[in-house]
């Protein structure tokens, strides 16, 4: 379980959303907290990505053999 205390605007927003949509002010926050992790989770992993690449403990592929390797068209 998870508590949240929002800003009163914030809190607004969502009931009036609410209201409109039928749906919960629970769905919406689920919602935009997957969003949000999703986005999170990409930035953390292209960042490792880098910092690996940087140092040179990783290899990179040429754009030509990933479309080869999976049947991609220019």
């Amino acid at each position: 379980m998870l508590v949240l205390q929002l800003p009163p605007d914030i809190e607004a927003r969502l009931i009036e959303l609410s209201k409109r949509t039928g749906r919960s002010k629970c769905f919406y926050a689920r919602q935009a907290m997957i969003k949000q992790l999703d986005d999170l989770e990409d930035i953390y992993l292209a960042e490792k990505r880098l910092e690996e690449l940087r140092r040179s403990e990783s290899d990179t592929v040429p754009l030509g053999e990933l479309m080869a390797r999976y049947s991609a068209e220019d």
